[in-house]
């Protein structure tokens, strides 16, 4: 049976393994941006379509990555709130150049 990660400090490391693709993992980070984007349009515009836009913007980058090159299931699916956050973490790793792009 696969481990129940209980907090985020554990999870990680688990969430690096399933992003070891360079590509997958600058899908990623373009999605998270792209996420970033949309919200700030939806903010600054009042058009709650941006806030539509923004998962499925995320969500497309980061799904076409592990589809396609890291060819495993998005932890999304097991692990909703840790793998958000985790890509947030690797976006903020790698925009600040703590993570290798």
């Amino acid at each position: 049976m696969a481990e129940r990660y209980r907090t985020f400090r554990d999870f990680y490391p688990f969430y690096l393994t399933e992003h070891v693709n360079p590509v997958s993992r600058r899908l990623h980070v373009v999605g998270t941006t792209l996420v970033l984007a949309c919200l700030a349009a939806g903010l600054a515009t009042g058009d709650w379509r941006w806030f539509i836009a923004a998962p499925v913007t995320g969500y497309g980058f980061a799904w076409v990555g592990h589809f396609f090159f890291e060819k495993n299931r998005p932890a999304t699916f097991k692990y909703p709130a840790f793998s958000l956050m985790g890509d947030f973490r690797l976006w903020f790793e790698t925009v600040t150049l703590r993570r290798r792009w």
